[in-house]
């Protein structure tokens, strides 16, 4: 079309068309958002959302094809390599924070979630006092290591944190015995006790730290990219899209062990994809004020 011939593209709009390929950041073992499966092969719900932003990409600039590029990335290093240029979108499990939002941007939210920790059920612990004195680990580069160590100074709780360098490591600490519990997202917790050896020896923590929402992490400054990105999810979300890509990856079994999650959507999800929002107010989220209102309060 020559409408599309005409247009002008910038920034990261600019440098796709020229170069023919959208370089996503994608994870290990964030399972069931983005991860390798037995195949070595990376998939997820995240990533499954970055595709069909990659489909409304490729119309945008008028393309007939598009070079789908995967390059693995951590917690550590998913938010320089959006800044640097190397990766265009960061599909896995981020929480959308305003501290982030000065190094880079997020789409409209995919998913909401709790910070709480896991622990084997024959240690009982059930709250974050539980924890005093013990070691804990959390991923390097999380939101969740972060909040569990200003809780840790802030409530006197002298434990001893360690950050792994991936949740499969973190978790490992804790299946192992070097760690006494995991402080991440519930979800991720839930996922990573599915499939290992013995489900059943752990448990996820009732009490949770905070709620967070997850979006993909974009370029910070590039509103004509994100726009894209952005309108593009929304158009899933306001369609059947949305029910089929959760239902396949929360309420389905899934690679590589055939494990499924059995995790319904959650009312603040809903919400928020009945209304996108790219929001880090914790008020944008319906359970959240509750949430964060009993944030430090417990002695």
């Amino acid at each position: 079309m020559s409408s599309v011939h005409a247009e002008e593209f910038t920034g990261r709009l600019k440098k796709i068309k020229d170069s023919g390929t959208l370089t996503l950041g994608v994870r290990d073992s964030s399972i069931p958002f983005s991860y390798l499966d037995d195949k070595q092969s990376y998939q997820g719900y995240s990533i499954d959302l970055c595709l069909k932003a990659a489909t409304a990409i490729q119309k945008k600039l008028g393309l007939t094809s598009l070079n789908i590029k995967m390059v693995p990335v951590t917690s550590a290093t998913r938010i320089p390599l959006i800044a640097n240029g190397t990766t265009d979108i960061s599909c896995d499990s981020a929480t959308n924070n305003q501290e982030r939002w000065n190094q880079v941007a997020f789409s409209v939210t995919e998913f909401v979630t709790a910070n709480k920790f896991l622990s084997k059920k024959s240690a009982n612990l059930k709250t974050l006092d539980d924890l005093k004195g013990k070691t804990v680990v959390s991923t390097s580069g999380t939101s969740n290591l972060k909040q569990i160590t200003a809780l840790n100074a802030e409530r006197n709780l002298g434990m001893n944190i360690l950050a792994a360098k991936d949740h499969a490591e973190a978790f490992l600490m804790v299946e192992t015995g070097r760690a006494a519990a995991f402080v991440m997202d519930d979800i991720l917790l839930s996922s990573l006790a599915a499939n290992s050896k013995a489900p059943a020896d752990y448990q996820v923590s009732s009490e949770a730290l905070s709620v967070e929402p997850y979006g993909l992490i974009l370029p910070k400054g590039d509103n004509d990219f994100k726009k894209v990105v952005d309108d593009a999810l929304t158009v899933v979300y306001k369609g059947d899209d949305i029910k089929k890509i959760y239902a396949k990856w929360f309420q389905s079994p899934i690679p590589p062990k055939g494990v499924n999650l059995n995790v319904p959507m959650s009312p603040q999800l809903q919400t928020v994809l009945a209304k996108p929002t790219d929001s880090y107010d914790p008020a944008a989220y319906a359970v959240v004020p509750e949430a964060q209102k009993n944030l430090g309060k417990k002695k």
